[in-house]
């Protein structure tokens, strides 16, 4: 079975392209589900542990924890802590499942790929991108993003460029959900074969 790793810059498209490997039956592990699920259940009492104040009614408030994270590189070290290795647990549970259904082809959806060092799980890395203009604007159209909130999460990325350079395979999001979806396919023909070899 191949393990494809699908990461990218926000905004560049990263959900919806995996979304699209879903759609075509390729079993997907979401990084960023896996948290959503975690912070509405085992993780949020570790959370309010670190950070008082950021859990309402069971689950972790994503706005309240962004404000005592975001900026702040060492409270942001301290979640990482607790949150990171839930969802390896996680994603590990979910490889052995598709590996057990007989899937040639499995993607694990992971932001911080290469920031985190995640490229030794994978077998081939799959970076979506888009123009810097195209990116801003699909960010800043997000409720509640600022400027600054935007700065802050690219501060914390590698640039774009460095993962294009990085990547297996890149896809430019910017050309339309069917050009997008056309590429997806070629990666899918190409990878289940080798996976089925």
């Amino acid at each position: 079975m191949i393990v494809l790793g699908i990461t990218g810059s926000i905004g560049m498209g990263k959900s919806t392209t995996a979304a699209m490997f879903a759609d075509a039956g390729i079993p997907v592990h979401s990084a960023d589900a896996s948290v959503h699920a975690l912070y509405a259940g085992r993780a949020a009492p570790a959370v309010e542990a670190l950070f008082p104040g950021t859990v309402r009614d069971g689950t972790v408030d994503r706005a309240a924890l962004a404000l005592r994270v975001l900026d702040h590189p060492q409270a942001m070290a301290m979640l990482e802590a607790v949150i990171h290795p839930m969802v390896r647990e996680e994603e590990e549970a979910f490889l052995a499942a598709a590996r057990a259904s007989g899937a040639t082809l499995a993607v694990l959806d992971i932001p911080l790929l290469f920031e985190t060092g995640a490229m030794s799980r994978v077998d081939r890395v799959l970076v979506v991108s888009a123009p810097l203009d195209v990116q801003r604007a699909r960010v800043l159209a997000r409720p509640g993003m600022t400027e600054v909130m935007l700065a802050a999460i690219l501060s914390r990325q590698l640039p774009d460029a460095e993962k294009r350079a990085r990547a297996d395979i890149v896809i430019d999001t910017s050309k339309g959900l069917e050009a997008v979806r056309a590429e997806v396919d070629g990666v899918i023909a190409a990878l289940s074969a080798i996976g089925a070899g």
